[in-house]
């Protein structure tokens, strides 16, 4: 039952993540929360990929949505189980060639408290 929850609340991720609306997107995350991403590493090589809590995460997706109005995600699969949400998607820019994602969304009492990026 649990995972069909998770499945809810990632939709509800690349609703937010799709209309670009950060404070959407911000709610369905732990005020504590972490976040890796390897274009974070390269963006902000100081941060390793890793930043924490929602001002960082607010920062990093403002810039985001900023500096690339196309963005969108378009999802393929979901798996879940009692603790996390795999899910795979397709990043599109205009102008740039689609990117094969996953990202591994970790949720605890209904909000992601971490969430791991992976480039294919």
């Amino acid at each position: 039952m649990e995972s069909l929850n998770f499945e809810a609340i990632a939709k509800q991720w690349f609703d937010a993540f799709n209309n670009h609306n950060l404070e959407a997107l911000l709610a369905l995350y732990d005020d504590q929360a972490i976040h890796f991403s390897p274009k974070l590493k390269i963006r902000q090589p100081e941060t390793k990929g890793l930043i924490s809590g929602k001002a960082a995460l607010r920062q990093w997706w403002k810039d985001s949505f900023d500096r690339l109005p196309t963005l969108r995600y378009q999802p393929t699969s979901f798996t879940a189980n009692d603790q996390r949400i795999f899910m795979e998607y397709i990043r599109t820019v205009a102008g740039d060639p689609d990117m094969l994602i996953a990202e591994v969304l970790e949720i605890s009492n209904g909000k992601i408290n971490a969430s791991r990026v992976y480039h294919g």
